[in-house]
């Protein structure tokens, strides 16, 4: 029994019904029933978790978030951290990070990676790490890909938080489990592969508003290409460095 669990998963129902949110599901049946697996998500919103792991609950099933360690500074998140089997991650030393997820996995947990590892200002997808592909080859366990649309018009990067928006439609999907076979680069490109598909899939059936922020440009909106993207997160991680390299004694 996880009763801090279980609270969040009744508060977050009751905040997606008391601001009209509209979450759809398609595939929720390829979530394996029981066992491990790894699930991988795209990564556009601060809140895409949340219809996720709904999602999962429909299912009969709770995700073992991975969470940069940063968060464990603020007391509340910390709490539910150690209260949720939720994988706190060093991304200076991730190694322990690791081991603890292959373990949950092997113990029969649904571990949720974002491969992209950060938000995607372009809402298409970066670059994957490699850490979910490899912790479902260490820990034999399938790669279950899983999209989230529309939770980036809530709360996303560089834009105001809309959490009180009401009607905003949010779709989730889930792709074929992916076998733990194979070499790292060739069970990457499958899961690159299946993400797109499923991604693109997603999209066509999402009612965009032509010219709007939250639109991918491919898609006729206003979001940066994702070469642009690349080049403000340059200039973000530059800063910091700018920033960290001054605090140094």
């Amino acid at each position: 029994m996880e009763p801090v669990y279980r609270t969040l998963e009744i508060a977050a129902k009751v905040a997606v019904k008391a601001t009209g949110t509209r979450i759809s599901y398609q595939g929720l049946d390829r979530i394996p029933a029981s066992g491990g697996a790894v699930v991988a998500i795209n990564h556009t919103s601060y809140v895409d978790f949340l219809p996720a792991a709904l999602g999962a609950h429909r299912r009969g099933r709770r995700l073992r978030f991975m969470i940069k360690a940063e968060m464990q500074e603020v007391r509340a998140v910390n709490f539910l951290i150690k209260r949720t089997a939720t994988i706190p991650v060093d991304r200076r030393a991730g190694a322990d990070a690791y081991a603890a997820a292959v373990a949950a996995l092997r113990a029969g947990e649904l571990v949720a990676v974002y491969p992209e590892a950060t938000i995607s200002r372009s809402f298409e997808l970066k670059e994957f790490k490699t850490g979910a592909v490899r912790m479902a080859l260490d820990a034999q366990v399938p790669v279950v890909p899983l999209i989230v649309w529309g939770a980036h018009r809530l709360w996303t990067k560089d834009h105001p938080r809309a959490l009180g928006r009401r009607n905003v439609p949010i779709a989730v999907a889930v792709g074929e489990p992916i076998a733990p076979v194979g070499e790292v680069a060739d069970l990457q490109a499958e899961l690159r592969t299946s993400m797109t598909t499923l991604l693109h899939r997603v999209q066509e059936d999402y009612r965009h508003e032509p010219g709007a922020y939250w639109v991918p440009r491919r898609l006729g909106g206003s979001a940066p290409t994702p070469a642009q993207a690349r080049q403000i997160e340059e200039a973000e991680l530059a800063e910091r460095a700018r920033r960290r390299a001054e605090r140094a004694p």
